[in-house]
Order: C-alpha cells, then structure tokens, then sequence
C-alpha cells in the first residue's frame, strides 16, 4: 500500500540560503509521524510546502483514499483580546448562516460540545475565545481542525507550552484519533510516546525509523 504523502528530494532555496536539501520521507497511512531536529533545521518550512505556501523543487505527492481533507494546526495562534468571539462560536463560525451576534442555536451549540469534547474541554462553549490559556487555545485549534476528520493532519509544534494536565489531555486525543498525523514537535520524550515513526531533520533527513531506533542518541546522527 503506497504512502499517504511521499516526499522526494524536496529542496527549499531562497535568498542564497538551503532550507532543505533533498529531503525524502513517506508518512504511513493512520501512522503518526513526528518531525523533530534543532532550531532552523527547516521543520516549520516543510509544512510551508506541504500547504503549498512555499515554492520547492522535488516532489510532494498525496495518495488520499477519502475525504482528500488536510487539518492543520498552526505552533501559534495569536486572538484580539477585543474582539467578542466565544469559543463555541468560533467552532461553528464557517458553517454558520446567520450573524454570530444572534449567538449560538441550540443545535450549534451540541455541536460545539460535541467537538470540544473530544479535545477534553467541555463545557467551554461560552468561554471568550480571549480568555483561553495558551494551552486551551491550541486544543480548540486542534478541536476545530478535527471537524471534519481529515484524512491528513499537520501539527507544527501544537504542545509547546502546554502544561502538563493540557499536554496529557492532547496526547490521549492524538493517540485516540482514527487518521495519519504528521507532527512537528521539539519533544524527543513526547516523540517517545506517541510517534509510529520519527525522522530527524536538519535542512536533509538525519535519521529515520522507529523512535527506539530514530532517537536512540537523540538528535545526533
């Protein structure tokens, strides 16, 4: 069975600089792949190509078998502390049809709940979408990126500076999802527990394989 992205010899230039040589890499189909490596080792760019959002030579294929849905989760997400958006509204915001300022419907509002529970935030509908901790901004983002269920999704660094009760509560729900993630993420111990695969990035692929074996010395090669 093919891969669910494949990747050949991608490589990234820009102003005189390499971001990324030749990078090749295939994220198994209902796997979880995490992306790690050091700072400006070219994790976040490679995203960028695979959103078509930087111009790259090589190959980046998609051999999706269902829905073709790509979910992405930013490592940032930055809300105006003015602007009057609950959290259930923003959930159902792109598939609402009338004015966010009649509220939520009562069936808008199950679905909400229904989404937030899966990322273990229920009961957060009403909340200022402002007002979320870091940590429960990002598992809304990965609450809404879940609906509906991609077929592949991207996570640039998601747990970053989540604490601990938020980091267990995203694990469990990145370990219960029915679908390929391919995640970038800075923690080798995180990459430990939840990675099928793991490839080592530094501009080219370092290492890759199973986390035992992929992160055996850590980063060094």
């Amino acid at each position: 069975m093919k891969p669910l992205v494949e990747l050949q010899e991608v490589t990234v230039q820009r102003e005189g600089r390499t971001l990324l040589e030749k990078v090749s890499l295939e994220v198994e189909v209902d796997s979880i792949h995490v992306l790690v490596g050091p700072n400006g080792a070219g994790k976040s760019t490679l995203f960028s190509c695979l959103l078509g959002l930087a111009d790259f030579a090589g190959s980046i294929q998609f051999h999706f078998r269902g829905n073709g849905r790509i979910g992405y989760v930013p490592q940032r997400f930055t809300v105006d502390r003015t602007l009057p958006l609950t959290v259930g509204e923003f959930l159902v915001l792109r598939r609402r049809r009338r004015p966010v300022c009649f509220g939520l419907s009562p069936a808008a509002r199950a679905q909400a709940e229904e989404l937030l529970a899966r990322v273990s935030l229920q009961g957060f509908s009403d909340r200022p979408l402002s007002a979320l901790s870091g940590g429960e901004q990002q598992r809304v983002l990965l609450a809404n990126a879940l609906d509906p269920l991609p077929e592949l999704l991207l996570l640039d660094e998601p747990a970053s500076g989540l604490d601990e009760p938020s980091l267990e509560a995203f694990e469990t729900t990145l370990l219960a999802l029915k679908t390929t993630v391919f995640m970038v993420s800075h923690d080798l111990e995180q990459a430990r527990r939840v990675a099928d695969q793991v490839t080592v990035l530094d501009r080219s692929v370092r290492k890759s394989g199973p986390p035992a074996k992929a992160l055996e010395h850590g980063l060094r090669t």
